[in-house]
């Protein structure tokens, strides 16, 4: 009997990995889920299973329960340690009501016996890809659609992908949201990205960075004034509240918020009213707050430097975000976005990152996250005099960065390359002058060069 044909605008880049170790059943199976119009990945183990996960995310894995090495809830356990939003439906000849019991307390979405019911399985499979979407609204849109929200994220982390999976499903609610992460880790961007994926996308999206005001301005800034409320106040101001009404807005560094503001933000966040300063009247706002800090908040909380109950109220849903350090696999698609932004803003023909450039981006520890990587890209980027950047700048950026004491042999070969630069600077790329002012022949100059992967011919356009 064949699955009945779903719904082409609920299958359309839909992928389900199938896990079986019986290949005649995975080879039917696979090939009945094809004609109903979903893209199958097919294993025969879980471990190749779990490979598949962090390369291809599919939507939804339905797996054999009882596999030669890793089982069906042993792949799931390992599966929901990567991603614990992506759907485990488990299929089974020996279930028992028991089995199926136990599973769905641990998390798996669904568990079928063999023979499966091939109605009952795609009506589960299609209940799987809704949830794993975010939104049965999402699921009627197309992929290039619901991906637009994250856009600006650039990411192949399974860490990352777990956490836009949260932002994507805490997005469809008014709940507030607390970001954590360390400084450069991107908060914005994850806060811009809940507020695109919500229903509140259309209306305005208002950051503020509450360390970078100051304390006797921050309640004007954020709750407005009126004409006369104190020296300077020449007219009337709406504040930043009013200008994210319908919206959203984003309190950045929200733990250096001083106590006195405190008081008045859990007003707001209770009673959905503000008040400008120098006015007797209340007014209505509605507004969802996503608040970010670097800082151990909850430390902050027992030294009593933060309101214990406005930090519940802020703290509905947490979102992670982890340290550059901790998504090393994201570094070489970062590298390469920002090059690629530099290229095409200049008219300078930098394309890539040698491999041992790339190698000591790759491994560098990045205690100032994906902010420092730009800058590592942009200062190379800069002073790169060929198409391709060499580890040399890359590793002088860093330094210049982190502080760290050069080995004696890459301390030499900085300053060869540093001295060969200066040559060719000087000289407008003649390669015969800078050979006399260097002391050594054409020959044995051109060798210093190509071993330094210096083109001469750039810096004669430079001229």
């Amino acid at each position: 009997m064949a699955l009945q044909t779903a719904p082409n605008n609920l299958v359309q880049n839909q992928t389900i990995l199938l896990v079986d170790d019986d290949h005649d059943l995975l080879k039917l199976f696979s090939m009945r889920l094809k004609a109903s119009g979903y893209d199958v990945i097919a294993v025969d183990s879980g471990e190749k299973a779990l490979v598949e996960v962090s390369i291809h995310h599919p939507k939804v894995v339905i797996t054999d329960l009882r596999m030669d090495g890793m089982d069906g809830m042993a792949l799931f356990n390992a599966i929901h340690k990567i991603n614990s939003s992506l759907p485990v439906i488990i299929l089974t000849a020996h279930g028992t009501i028991p089995e199926a019991i136990e599973a769905t307390k641990q998390g798996v979405f669904g568990f079928i016996t063999k023979p499966f019911d091939p109605k009952q399985l795609l009506e589960q499979i299609q209940r799987a890809m809704t949830v794993s979407v975010g939104d049965s609204h999402a699921a009627d849109e197309n992929d290039a659609t619901t991906q637009a929200w994250r856009k600006s994220i650039i990411t192949q982390s399974p860490a990352m992908e777990e956490l836009l999976s949260q932002a994507n499903m805490v997005a469809g609610s008014d709940a507030s949201v607390f970001i954590h992460g360390q400084s450069g880790t991107g908060k914005e961007l994850l806060a811009k990205a809940v507020h695109a994926a919500s229903p509140r996308r259309d209306r305005p999206f208002v950051a503020v960075n509450c360390a970078a005001i100051p304390e006797h301005l921050l309640e004007s800034e954020l709750f407005g004034h009126v004409k006369g409320a104190f020296t300077g106040a020449a007219g009337n101001y709406e504040g930043l509240f009013k200008a994210a009404d319908g919206g959203t807005i984003f309190l950045d560094e929200i733990g250096d918020m001083p106590l006195s503001l405190q008081v008045k933000l859990l007003r707001v966040l209770q009673e959905r009213q503000i008040r400008p300063v120098g006015s007797t009247r209340s007014t209505y706002v509605d507004v969802r707050i996503i608040s970010a800090t670097h800082c151990d908040i909850d430390e902050e909380v027992r030294l009593g430097n933060f309101r214990e109950d406005l930090y519940y109220r802020l703290n509905v849903v947490m979102l992670e975000l982890p340290a550059l350090a901790e998504r090393r696999q994201d570094i070489p698609l970062l590298a390469k976005h920002f090059l690629e932004k530099l290229a095409k803003d200049s008219s300078t023909k930098v394309k890539s990152f040698a491999p041992e450039a790339m190698e000591m981006l790759m491994t560098a520890p990045w205690p100032g996250n994906i902010r420092q990587l730009q800058n590592v890209v942009e200062q190379s980027f800069a002073l790169c005099p060929s198409p391709v950047v060499p580890a040399r700048l890359v590793l002088k950026a860093l330094r210049g960065k982190s502080g760290e004491v050069m080995p004696l042999t890459e301390a030499k070969r900085q300053f060869e390359y540093d001295y060969l630069l200066k040559l060719l600077q000087l000289t407008s790329g003649n390669v015969s002058q800078a050979a006399r002012l260097a002391s050594r022949n054409r020959t044995e100059f051109y060798k210093l060069l190509h071993r330094h992967s210096l083109n001469p011919a750039v810096f004669k356009t430079r001229r």
